[in-house]
């Protein structure tokens, strides 16, 4: 291990990306750790930045040859996960690891990393926040919102003891100083 890490994870919608990229802001030591994905890119992402995108049959490619920390077919075909390539290039300049990651690679990640690691878990105020903040994307189908709400339940049912941290993301300006605090309090131990 080469120093600490910090894993916040949460269901789609909750606002992990956005607290991440607050966070990004006011620590340079900190550098985001870049998912991989099999799903298409939303909106604006671009491919090396947000995530990346590699086609279905190439993660498989991958996973065979043991590329990666942790992974997860969430959906069919749909594989996210941290390559192993990522965490070496982040490290070998000296910067602190910040992930953003769905609930279960949270887990996976926490077990993988240990004691090095904080693991925070967002959670929105009420499921009913959560399905205004997905409609308010614009960027899903009603199918694809619907399945984001049945997964983001299962996600806080599944995460319910298994992070450091719980985080409620009500007011924004709340939860980047408690995120803030969070992050020091782990930065000084």
């Amino acid at each position: 291990m080469n120093g600490k890490v910090f894993i916040f994870s949460a269901p789609s919608g909750a606002g992990k990306s956005t607290v991440v990229r607050h966070l990004l802001g006011l620590y340079p030591q900190f550098e985001f750790s870049i998912s991989a994905t099999s799903r298409q890119p939303r909106g604006t992402e671009k491919d090396g930045v947000e995530y990346y995108f590699i086609s279905a049959d190439r993660f498989r490619e991958l996973i065979a040859q043991d590329a990666f920390v942790e992974y997860e077919e969430v959906y069919e075909n749909r594989f996210y996960g941290t390559l192993k390539s990522e965490v070496e290039r982040i490290w070998a300049k000296g910067h602190v690891i910040i992930f953003d990651v769905d609930v279960k690679g949270g887990v996976s990640l926490k077990k993988y990393f240990g004691d090095a690691a904080l693991s925070v878990l967002i959670v929105p105020p009420s499921m009913e926040v959560l399905e205004k903040r997905l409609r308010g994307r614009g960027t899903d189908s009603e199918e694809a919102i619907a399945e984001r709400l049945a997964k983001a339940q299962w996600e806080l049912d599944y995460a319910s003891g298994q992070f450091d941290r719980e985080l409620v993301n009500d007011k924004l300006e709340d939860t980047f100083s408690e995120a803030e605090a969070i992050v020091d309090g782990f930065l000084c131990e």
